[in-house]
């Protein structure tokens, strides 16, 4: 579904992604792990259309989306679920669902049923404003209003940055509902242990170059992977 070939990312006179390739397979969950500054979130905002590309290929279904607009690249089917949420505090959990549909025209009641079953809590608290909810019950919401884009390709920066044990469970568990729905999904994940034991595939990035590749199930009893990531 997605080949991102020889990408390269600058960043003024820093190279933070130089020249990597990767695929993400349709109906999979590929990961990408590695420490802070390894160049992952540049990573997706290239793909996403967020930052211009210096080289290389982004092809979605066989369309080069290299360097196109955010907007074009959403309505292909591409969306992000950002670092930190980014969610509107002063509008209703609603509202913000709502705001993932931005691009539609047409009805948007079976989707937003479609979303409370996945999120009933989200259904509970639909007339609050999203500023009032906790930090996980955001980051559900995070979820929400990106599934309401309708994607093909779900990309998830850190999903479980910050939170309790519980919600971090309750985020993986979605993860796979959201997958066994047809939804394919790139995730960066600093819990490398549950990313690796979700994840179909997995990439490791340093210093913006991938290390190491192999099967969530590979990496996650690889060695050096568990000495530098696993605390193995």
């Amino acid at each position: 579904m997605l080949k991102v070939n020889d990408l390269i990312v600058n960043y003024g006179g820093i190279k933070a992604v130089k020249s990597i390739s990767f695929e993400v397979p349709q109906g999979s969950v590929v990961t990408l792990i590695g420490a802070n500054g390894a160049g992952k979130s540049t990573t997706l905002k290239a793909i996403a259309g967020l930052i211009k590309p210096a080289g290389g290929s982004i092809i979605f279904n066989g369309n080069d989306i290299t360097g196109k607009n955010t907007t074009d690249i959403v309505r292909m089917g591409v969306t992000l679920v950002p670092e930190g949420r980014r969610i509107f505090p002063d509008l209703t959990v609603l509202e913000n669902i709502k705001i993932g549909a931005y691009l539609r025209r047409d009805d948007l009641k079976e989707d937003i049923n479609w979303v409370y079953s996945i999120f009933p809590r989200l259904e509970e608290r639909h007339w609050q404003n999203a500023g009032t909810l906790s930090g996980g019950e955001q980051q559900m919401l995070a979820v929400a209003r990106a599934l309401m884009s309708r994607p093909k390709l779900m990309m998830m920066d850190e999903p479980s940055l910050g939170l309790s044990p519980i919600f971090v469970k309750e985020i993986f568990n979605v993860i796979n509902t959201i997958r066994s729905r047809g939804v394919t999904i790139l995730l960066i994940e600093q819990n490398a242990h549950m990313a690796l034991k979700t994840a179909d595939f997995g990439y490791v990035m340093d210093t913006g170059e991938i290390t190491v590749s192999g099967k969530g199930s590979e990496l996650a009893v690889n060695e050096n992977v568990k000495k530098a990531y696993l605390g193995g």
